[in-house]
């Protein structure tokens, strides 16, 4: 072979060698191109996914706390409905609080609930048995007998024209416990139960005793 034939042979197979070695890392780029972008897509789709769950795992802490809250103030109202009752069930309020009138040297001092002669009276919340007696328990005749029960929370409940006492000075009662039985002893027209809220154990403290229930959830 001449050397002329055999120079155009190796420039042939360095050309060959070139191209393919050109090919193979054209193909190398494409085929990384091609990860890199398979990569990203594979990324971006986790990224997505995870905010997606975060939002979603935000949404339900968010409902799981206002359904709290909820259920807390629920149970709150429904704990301070529970801590003071009604004094007497299925009775008619007649005379308010602060009413004018000739049954009374001055304004009415509580609220009357109008109830039949021996009707359950209740202790309206708990506490201790203050006053318990005739002649109002010592505030005057008008009242008739009557009992003043000391709160915890500096405030005394006072039930008047009773029939019939049935707790001592001294004795623990609860909220909703029977103290006595109504009737119309004392300056009564009727039977009734007269009933205050006093910031003090003795007449002339009394507030409204109808607006410091209701304050208290009582549906009065």
């Amino acid at each position: 072979m001449s050397p002329r034939v055999t120079s155009r042979s190796s420039r042939t197979t360095a050309l060959r060698t070139r191209a393919a070695v050109l090919a193979a890392g054209l193909g190398a780029s494409v085929a990384l191109g091609a990860g890199v972008a398979a990569a990203a897509d594979t990324t971006a789709a986790s990224t997505t996914a995870g905010a997606v769950h975060a939002q979603a795992e935000a949404q339900a802490k968010a409902a799981q706390t206002a359904t709290a809250k909820k259920t807390e103030v629920k149970q709150a109202a429904a704990k301070k409905a529970a801590s003071w009752v009604d004094p007497v069930k299925k009775y008619t309020l007649s005379a308010k609080f602060n009413q004018a009138g000739g049954m009374w040297s001055h304004k009415h001092s509580g609220q009357d609930f109008a109830v039949p002669t021996g009707t359950d009276v209740l202790a309206a919340h708990g506490g201790t048995v203050v006053k318990a007696g005739g002649n109002g328990a010592g505030d005057g005749p008008a009242y008739g007998n009557a009992i003043v029960i000391k709160h915890g929370n500096g405030t005394y409940s006072q039930y008047a024209h009773l029939s019939r006492i049935d707790v001592k000075i001294g004795q623990v009662v609860k909220t909703g416990q029977h103290i006595a039985l109504s009737g119309s002893t004392g300056n009564s027209s009727g039977p009734h139960l007269h009933f205050e809220i006093r910031t003090t154990p003795n007449y002339g403290s009394a507030v409204d005793p109808v607006a410091f229930l209701r304050a208290q959830g009582v549906s009065v």
